[in-house]
């Protein structure tokens, strides 16, 4: 197989016929829970290990693709494996008692009703909708809710067009793993786009849509072109930037490589810059081996070819990510490559978030270590960040005010566009993992948000 180098040798000769040499199409192979027996690496795990991820996979979704299982996971470093971690079902990601339950549910072979009510008890458990994003962040229009958008800041109006709703391999740790779990009263999907331009004809305040799901880099370029395409007219104008929410540059680069309809999808991204919008692909990535094989960095490539821009975003993991070395080393390597480092977000209060929480005092220590093994060009990440119900809250240190240790906070995003860059305190909590186990400091009896809110 031809080397990049060999690429850059004949490149200017037969351009075409090299990148078909080096990045043959892939054929896409999913497996999902009802196949977890037949991915042959799983045979190195014992009988025990095995049926611990049916348990959690009965519960959680599960879906990983040949790309992840053959290209990202060291296996002989399984279970510590990061990219195992991140995309396998492990025992402690359910509590004890939901785990016995559903265990013995499957020892038991109880009927598949009485399975299902057990699994559903246990996913409404689960928090499925953190942060307001059924009850508050769905716009209604004459009293009616509006599928498939939310609305949560001024300015972004978030899109989650229905052919979207997948990704080419889950992350277990997953905020949105509602969506895909087979539940319609849990998902959030627009049936077709003419309700999100409808929206926005109403409402010229918004200058961003984000395209997100799922991964809307699942769909067909033509699916994609389809909802995009009308938002390049000039009744849009006040559109000024369009994102797209993907893991496929880490879980299925060949979308932007290999794919049938790769080229067109490049084409469509050229198409939106040269209408006048920005094109941001907002990346998730959780870990430096992500960025290692030589079809990612290509797909990475190819995309900033087009004057597109990639920003990188993900949250803080115990099991995966919870070192500062680690995330000075994904920094670094996405500068390296022109993507920019966006956000470290804290693990939201959903799913299997008891196995990936890592302390509030934690997550900021191994931020600010972090920072301080990078240069100044690398410190573009936000963080680390709480997308909570009134916004996103920064954390930005531990300090002592009139004698009291307290966290210095503040909120980067919010409800309220009043409330953006407000800084506040909470009292010192090492314990404390989300916005709402912290409580006011400097004798204060309710956060600036907790009061409007109230009122």
């Amino acid at each position: 197989m031809p080397t990049t180098q060999t690429i850059v040798a004949i490149g200017d000769h037969q351009p075409e016929m090299a990148e078909r040499e080096a990045f043959p199409p892939q054929r896409f192979k999913v497996y999902t829970a009802k196949q977890l027996d037949k991915i042959p690496q799983l045979q190195r795990l014992c009988e025990e290990q095995r049926f611990e991820m049916k348990v959690v996979a009965s519960v959680l979704p599960f879906r990983v693709n040949e790309h992840v299982i053959d290209e990202l996971i060291d296996w002989d470093a399984v279970p510590d494996d990061p990219i195992f971690q991140l995309t396998f079902p492990q025992r402690e990601m359910l509590a004890p008692e939901y785990f016995e339950r559903v265990a013995q549910a499957l020892r038991d072979e109880l009927p598949r009703e009485d399975f299902n009510a057990i699994v559903a008890d246990i996913r409404a458990e689960l928090n499925p909708h953190p942060a307001g994003q059924l009850e508050h962040n769905i716009p209604h229009v004459n009293g009616e809710p509006i599928d498939g958008l939310q609305h949560k800041y001024r300015e972004t109006v978030l899109f989650f067009p229905s052919s979207g709703q997948v990704c080419h391999t889950y992350c277990t740790f997953c905020f949105r793993w509602a969506q895909f779990v087979g539940d319609k009263d849990l998902q959030i999907a627009a049936k077709e786009s003419g309700q999100l331009q409808d929206y926005l004809r109403e409402h010229r305040e918004v200058t961003d849509v984000l395209v997100t799901g799922g991964d809307p880099m699942v769909m067909k370029t033509r699916n994609l072109r389809a909802y995009l395409e009308p938002l390049l007219g000039e009744e849009f104008d006040h559109i000024r930037t369009i994102r797209i929410g993907t893991k496929a540059l880490t879980f299925w680069p060949q979308r932007f490589v290999s794919d049938a309809d790769a080229q067109d999808l490049l084409d469509l991204f050229r198409e939106i810059q040269a209408a006048g919008k920005h094109l941001a692909l907002m990346a998730h990535y959780n870990h430096w081996r992500e960025l290692e094989p030589a079809i990612a960095r290509e797909a990475v490539r190819r995309i900033r070819d087009t004057g597109a821009q990639i920003r990188a975003q993900g949250p803080l993991l115990a099991h995966i990510n919870d070192d500062p070395a680690v995330w000075a080393r994904l920094w670094q390597t996405q500068v390296e490559l022109g993507i920019v480092p966006y956000y470290m977000f804290v693990e939201r209060d959903t799913g299997a978030r008891r196995y990936f929480e890592v302390p509030l005092v934690r997550a900021w220590e191994i931020y600010r270590e972090a920072m301080q093994q990078v240069s100044g060009i690398a410190r573009t990440a936000r963080g680390p960040s709480m997308s909570a119900h009134p916004g996103k809250v920064e954390i930005q240190g531990v300090t002592e005010v009139r004698g009291e240790k307290v966290l210095a906070l503040r909120m980067i995003q919010g409800r309220d566009p009043n409330w953006v860059q407000r800084p506040f305190f909470a009292r010192y909590d090492e314990e404390a993992t989300w916005l709402n186990h912290l409580e006011p400091a400097l004798g204060e009896e309710q956060f600036f948000f907790e009061a409007r809110q109230a009122g």
